[in-house]
């Protein structure tokens, strides 16, 4: 059966009945215990056995048809299976007393700072409780026959002493407390991993046995929902028949059912079948989409999704051709959404995303492809960020095979591809996504107001579950494994951190702001934990956080103490810059931008912008619509005379771009299309929606016009597009020769108010930006470090990139002794207005 993979959600997603209702009825009551353990028995009373060296998804090998009913574990830590290789098992490992377990959890909980936690703190050592006992019940050899299976690169070591983050902030040692507590419960989390997963290796490998897994002899389907009261898979497969195929659940709340071959040898679940298990909860009977589903589509004139079981022969599979690129040393990331990519009113399809615009992304000269929205999200406009099903890829833009190629082409090119991961948060959507998927609130998600979020309207994860931790990491492990992404960019990082997300929260820089009572040390632990699966596995990895915050210790390695990203995505410079256009250039203060472009840590890699998809989206404007607008429609052709609106605007474009691109960090980010100045926002297709208090948000007929990417203006050399976008390109490859983002040489030496002129130093190249609007400076004094030979490496004002040609690069310019701007050297430029020259030093 073949689906339409072009469709699109329609924006009012219709509820299950009663949702609402079903809701409210966990918000009382402290629903903890049962959403935390993974003991639950199939009556209404949550069970606290503990089941040492036992996997909540254990079982015999598939080639044996038998229900997870079948193995249950019986009071004292004994199966009723006689096993040989179970038995050696319990033999090494089943016999723990459980009063030294429950030791081991205790010891998680309270220790070393107890009397500085608040409630939320209580409910997260209430939850590591919960989440060690959950752990307790997993064997070291969950994975242990196939651990060999992957081809892992690198290896996760052990955690260090997290005592170095002193050593680099001095200033961390007034919060020692905290942050020797935070590293303490990372520590044991990791033990316990250790101890009773076989390690962060094997833990991250759950969809190895949740979800559908195929073998010689049949396919076996896992489902983590402990408040479900009855589970059957549906689909295609058995004409939907909720009796055909019942599950069984055990002890841990996993619900299991293994289907046999066909007597002819072929799969009992066809490739491209609809699959949806169907579940008695709490909140009525309900069909969802496996948590762990591979890919899910939704079907022509249809609401719902449907899970896909994707399994295609293996002659259909695609095979990765070209080995994954070196980490660069100055990660130049575009930022991209392939659904709106093409020149055409419509979604686009990976296929033509890898054919048409990788090769853009090649020429312009970025070395890194940041994807949007690749995880499946039924809700098109969400941009990709309220996601329904992790594991799966969009299916609006093509096959999960569709997806490999065009990594595996970007990997050809020489380009990085890095994902934009949503872990931050859920979409709400309860018919295809994760809310509520077992009847109860508090399923993946902490219940009640702490489980949601109010602005984004999505849930909220419990980082402290030890079911959401494997689920988690494993789905960051999943990208990384089976679809060779290089990387990642988590989403919302801010939100996660803290129990206040980030909103309406003005952070000054206090360190007070990022270690109390506020900081949700759960999700913390969570972002320490997947940075080290994704570094300790493959070492060339690359993760970005998007962090406004400015949380200490964020970029610093774990073993250290830190967070362990490799780069801090620098948010205020962005909104730093829709600050001032929206003031004149007299208002403009040069120390003003200087001081935000600078305000980062010591040592910390940053990925600057001056603009991303949120300044692009309707609502907000655009870097080049600010300084435009309208100017935009009417006048970019060169055959006719710009005003000086588009003037002043294209010139103040190319050096918003430069000086960002000089000083704001040591990587550098561009949304797709913001390069040459694009003349729309960015619309996703949306119709009418009507509130639950009346109000009425108009739609836009559901058109593609404004959710696409007109490269065609670009690339036509007869406009004035086709110029920024080739001193986008000039930029580029002004980073490639002469790696100024990542030189440790950088020194400001000049921000005059008066001339409006910023001058600096990085690398072997001197920066110089008249902001003035009309004042050109002739014999006009630069101070450098070294002395001797400099000439023009790029220039805003040539011709090529739409400017009025002021400077001859025929001229070379010579260095004169002698101190000026504190520095040693200096020569004589040409500064014309609105113009940023770059010089470089000719060296022996």
């Amino acid at each position: 059966m073949s689906y339409a993979l072009s469709c699109i959600r329609l924006p009012n997603v219709i509820q299950l009945p009663n949702t609402s209702s079903s809701r409210s009825s966990f918000h009382g009551g402290d629903r903890r215990s049962s959403n935390l353990t993974l003991i639950l028995k199939n009556d209404s009373i949550p069970s606290r056995k503990i089941c040492a060296a036992k996997s909540p998804f254990d079982s015999e090998s598939s080639s044996i048809a038998v229900t997870s009913s079948e193995k249950v574990l019986v009071p004292g830590g004994k199966t009723d299976d006689s096993s040989s290789s179970r038995d050696s098992v319990e033999t090494s490992e089943a016999f723990l007393e459980e009063s030294q377990i429950l030791q081991e959890v205790a010891g998680l909980s309270m220790e070393d700072g107890e009397d500085s936690l608040n409630e939320d703190d209580l409910v997260s050592s209430q939850l590591v409780r919960d989440g060690a006992v959950e752990s307790a019940e997993a064997s070291v050899s969950l994975y242990a026959a196939e651990s060999n299976t992957l081809n892992v690169v690198g290896s996760i070591p052990p955690p260090g002493t997290g005592q170095k983050i002193y050593d680099i902030d001095p200033f961390l040692k007034t919060h020692r407390e905290h942050l020797d507590y935070r590293y303490s419960q990372y520590k044991k989390m990791r033990e316990m991993i250790d101890k009773y997963e076989g390690g962060l290796d094997a833990f991250s490998r759950g969809y190895e046995k949740l979800g559908f897994n195929r073998s010689a002899e049949g396919i076996t389907y896992r489902e983590w929902a402990p408040g479900a009261k009855s589970a059957a898979l549906i689909g295609d497969f058995n004409n939907w028949n909720p009796n055909a195929d019942v599950m069984t659940q055990n002890e841990f709340g996993v619900w299991e059912l293994f289907l046999p071959n066909n007597a002819d040898g072929s799969a009992p679940i066809p490739h491209g079948s609809r699959v949806k298990i169907r579940m008695d909860t709490p909140s009525g009977i309900k069909d969802s989409i496996p948590a762990w589903i591979k890919f899910s589509v939704q079907a022509p004139g249809e609401i719902p999704y449907n899970g896909i079981h994707y399994d295609p022969p293996e002659e259909e599979k695609y095979v990765f051709q070209h080995p994954k690129p070196k980490k660069p040393e100055s990660l130049r990331i575009y930022e991209a959404h392939v659904g709106m990519s093409s020149t055409e009113p419509k979604i686009n399809s990976y296929a033509n995303f890898r054919d048409e615009v990788l090769p853009r992304i090649k020429k312009l000269g970025y070395n890194a492809v940041q994807l949007m929205a690749i995880q499946e999200h039924s809700y098109y406009a969400s941009f990709g960020y309220h996601v329904t099903n992790f594991f799966a890829p969009s299916s609006r833009c093509g096959t999960p095979d569709d997806l490999k190629s065009l990594v595996d082409k970007a990997h050809e090119l020489g380009l990085v591809v890095l994902m934009d991961i949503v872990h931050s948060h859920a979409s709400n959507n309860v018919l295809d996504g994760l809310n509520m998927f077992d009847g109860t609130d508090s399923h993946y998600f902490h219940s009640g107001s702490r489980g949601y979020h109010w602005m984004w309207d999505s849930r909220l994860f419990n980082y402290g579950s030890w079911e959401v931790l494997r689920y988690l990491l494993s789905n960051a492990r999943w990208w990384l494994d089976e679809y060779k992404f290089d990387g990642f960019r988590f989403d919302g990082v801010t939100s996660m951190m803290y129990t206040h997300h980030g909103l309406q929260v003005g952070f000054t820089g206090n360190y007070n702001e990022y270690f109390g009572l506020a900081t949700d040390v759960d999700a913390v632990v969570y972002l320490m934990l997947v940075n080290d699966l994704v570094h300790g596995l493959f070492p060339e990895a690359i993760t970005v956080g998007e962090d406004v915050s400015g949380m200490p210790t964020f970029c610093i390695p774990v073993k250290d103490g830190g967070v362990g990203f490799d780069y801090r995505l620098h948010m205020a410079v962005a909104d730093k810059w829709i600050e001032i256009l929206q003031k004149r250039d007299e208002d403009w203060q040069m120390g003003d931008i200087i001081y935000t472009l600078t305000n980062r840590r010591w040592s910390e890699k940053c990925v600057c912008y001056a603009e991303s998809h949120d300044q692009a989206l309707v609502g907000d404007k655009t870097i080049a619509f600010w300084l435009m607008d309208k100017d935009m429609y009417d006048f970019m052709a060169l055959d006719r005379p710009a005003t000086p609106v588009v003037d002043r605007g294209i010139a103040l474009h190319k050096m918003i771009r430069l000086i960002t691109m000089g000083l704001g960090g040591e990587g550098y980010l561009n949304f797709m299309g913001n390069e040459f100045g694009h003349p729309e926002w960015i619309d996703f297709p949306r119709g009418e929606q009507h509130l639950p208090d009346g109000r009425v948000i108009a739609g836009n007929n559901n058109s593609f016009d404004k959710c696409r990417r007109r490269f065609d203006l670009a690339d036509a050399d007869y406009l004035r597009y086709h110029g920024l976008q080739e001193f986008d390109r000039a930029m580029q490859h002004l980073e490639e020769t002469y790696s100024f983002m990542t030189s440790k040489h950088q020194y400001i030496s000049r921000k005059n108010e008066g001339d409006r002129v910023i001058t600096f130093e990085r690398g072997n190249l001197v920066f110089v930006f008249n902001f003035h609007w009309s004042n050109s400076y002739s014999d006009y004094r630069i101070g450098c470090l070294k002395p001797g030979k400099y000439v023009v490496a790029l220039d805003s004002d040539d011709k090529e990139y739409g400017g009025f040609d002021r400077i001859d690069h025929s001229v070379e310019y010579f260095s004169n002794e002698g101190w000026f701007d504190n520095r040693p050297n200096s020569f004589l430029v040409y500064a014309p207005c609105r113009t940023a020259v770059v010089y470089a030093l000719i060296e022996d």
